[in-house]
């Protein structure tokens, strides 16, 4: 496992979803229908990843764990070693429902079949309208948010703001959150798919139906100390910079304008192409590279060379840091 994988994009129809995975980032659309995630590397059995790079063709990322767990995932780890991170990108077009990921704690009582959910989204774009709800406003507890979701007033409870493209939210589990309005991201997430939805602001689907809520599991994830959430945001001209470090993923930005040179870390890396196009180099390795793109660099990966075509700007996303 010494070369770098690109897997096919598993894509997501969603009610608050739109088309532009595809116009914006490349993704293969459907014709018609709001799409609103693109699962990019998975190891969920909701979706293994299918690798769409050789010599790794067709194979999941789940049987390339368990042919070599060491290769992919590093030293001690074992074939059942279930690959640490879920990367996706994301047009919430509308708003996602007003939601809570669990916690070690909480999912083992609520969600035993799933693990815990830290994330982070990193913006990509946004048009005029696009919001992001992070993090609950000072003073604001069980009594209160039970009061303002009988009065359909939760919205009034939380911190919000108007995102920048470059702008970095980081979600530790137990953090009350929503995005929409117009905003293109990336996700990178611990992987788990367990999410409880306080609100889903009164919408419907296409039969008219609306989506289940989960208030009770919801309020018992809350970290009620959790207050406002404010962006990390990437500097001007910054060829490298931290976003995250936490105990499940460390993320950074980097612009690249030269040569750069990517060998063994010991544990894997992932590259998630924001913009710009260029190429892997390696011993018998010449890998296109373009936006919209993300690439697994195995744990025993050889020596590598991003080589840019021109500027290119990715997100790094490690265990340790780069």
């Amino acid at each position: 496992m010494h070369r770098p994988i690109r897997f096919r994009p598993y894509l997501r129809p969603q009610v608050w979803g739109g088309r532009r995975l595809g116009q914006e980032l490349g993704k293969p659309l459907p014709a018609e229908g709001p799409y609103g995630e693109s699962w990019e590397l998975s190891d969920h059995p909701l979706h293994f990843s299918v690798a769409d790079t050789d010599p790794y063709q067709n194979r999941t990322l789940r049987s390339l764990i368990e042919e070599s767990p060491a290769g992919i995932l590093g030293r001690g780890a074992s074939s059942s070693t279930q690959f640490p991170w879920l990367i996706k990108f994301l047009d919430a077009n509308d708003r996602l429902s007003i939601q809570v990921h669990p916690d070690s704690r909480s999912v083992s009582q609520l969600r035993p079949q799933e693990g815990s959910k830290t994330e982070a989204w990193y913006v990509i774009d946004r048009t005029p309208t696009g919001r992001i709800y992070a993090g609950l406003l000072p003073g604001v507890n069980e009594t209160k948010l039970r009061n303002a979701l009988k009065a359909g007033s939760l919205e009034e409870c939380l911190h919000a703001f108007r995102p920048e493209p470059g702008d970095c939210i980081y979600l530790p589990a137990g953090t009350v959150h929503a995005v929409g309005g117009g905003v293109l991201m990336a996700e990178i997430q611990q992987t788990s798919d367990a999410t409880f939805r306080l609100y889903d602001w009164n919408r419907r689907d296409d039969k008219g139906r609306m989506r289940d809520l989960h208030i009770e599991e919801a309020l018992a994830s809350i970290h009620w100390d959790r207050g406002p959430v404010k962006p990390n945001r990437v500097p001007p001209d910054s060829e490298r910079f931290e976003l995250v470090r936490c105990p499940f993923f460390v993320i950074e930005h980097w612009q690249l304008k030269n040569d750069k040179r990517l060998d063994a870390a010991g544990g894997p890396r992932v590259i998630i192409v924001l913009e710009g196009h260029g190429a892997w180099r390696g011993e018998n390795i010449h890998e296109e590279i373009r936006a919209g793109q993300v690439w697994l660099l195995p744990a025993l990966s050889m020596e590598l060379v991003c080589r840019p075509a021109d500027c290119m700007r990715v997100l790094v996303c490690s265990q340790m840091g780069p």
